[in-house]
């Protein structure tokens, strides 16, 4: 962004970064350009993505796995996301697909 007013000299689009002569106090060369500023500043903000519950979460300090739970509940701090997952049938344990499978299993082998 251009800060500095000088009527007489040359600026330069803050978009399209062409070099324009100033009339008054534009800062664009071009209503095309002001609009696509304006449009610019005014973007929505990306919503953040929910933890989905087959999701696993670790948590890099003390080693706790979660299901769906993004936040460790000891450390307070925020855990690593592992993969797609869920409790174990036998202990109930939060276990990832790539626990159970290797990726060599997902090969199909009846294709030559």
């Amino acid at each position: 962004m251009n800060t500095v007013r000088d009527d007489t000299a040359t600026m330069i689009c803050d978009v399209c970064g062409r070099g324009f002569v100033p009339t008054g106090r534009r800062r664009w060369c071009s209503t095309t350009c002001r609009q696509a500023a304006w449009r610019r500043r005014r973007t929505a903000p990306v919503a953040p993505l929910p933890a989905k519950p087959t999701t696993v979460y670790e948590c890099d300090s003390c080693g706790v796995r979660y299901v769906g739970q993004q936040r460790c509940d000891d450390c307070n701090t925020f855990c690593r996301r592992l993969g797609p997952g869920g409790p174990c049938p036998h202990c109930d344990e939060p276990v990832t697909i790539t626990d159970i499978i290797d990726n060599d299993q997902l090969v199909d082998r009846a294709k030559p």
